[in-house]
């Protein structure tokens, strides 16, 4: 059932990006942005305890 589910999924992002390359590249730069700010903050918070 999870090798099913994983399936679907993997082929529902296929889809998605086919459809909507545009939004699909904005959704991975948005969530570029997120990590890049929550590893930028977690550097300050660990650079502050030293």
């Amino acid at each position: 059932m999870k090798k099913i589910i994983t399936w679907l999924v993997v082929a529902f992002v296929v889809f998605y990006i086919i459809q909507a390359p545009e939004s699909s590249a904005q959704l991975v730069r948005n969530a570029g942005h997120a990590l890049g700010d929550a590893a930028s903050s977690l550097a300050a918070f660990v650079g502050s305890l030293v």
